[in-house]
């Protein structure tokens, strides 16, 4: 009976660490482009700090430094919005550790858009 309970927490243990190490990943800087429906492109650098589920940071943009809003981080899954002139940008996404990328859609006044976050040379 001891062997079993040892032995699940154990397991429980492995997860979570390999689940903490995926969370520690995606801390850092992050780059993407984003292509605007007028087709004017806007670089962009994310900055995310995360501690235990809890994602912050900082988008910056065309001179512009934005607190992130709201974040959340949970396994591969993250989220979180930034407010810009009272217009508010959702940010879903997954992280890719393979690739070491993030897939992120965003969200703002009824548009819709698609950005990948790649870690800056």
């Amino acid at each position: 009976m001891k062997r079993k309970i040892l032995t699940t927490i154990l397991v429980v243990c492995c997860i979570a660490a390999g689940m903490a190490a995926v969370i520690v990943d995606m801390s850092g800087k992050w780059a993407a482009t984003f292509n605007a429906p007028d087709g004017n492109q806007y670089p962009l650098t994310y900055s995310f700090n995360i501690s235990g589920d809890k994602l912050t940071g900082t988008l910056e943009t065309s001179g512009m430094s934005i607190p992130i809003d709201s974040g959340k981080v949970s396994g591969d899954n993250v989220s979180f919005s930034v407010t810009v002139e009272s217009t508010t940008y959702s940010h879903t996404g997954k992280y890719y550790s393979a690739a070491d990328s993030i897939g992120m859609d965003v969200s703002f006044a009824g548009n819709k858009g698609h950005i990948t976050l790649t870690r800056p040379k």
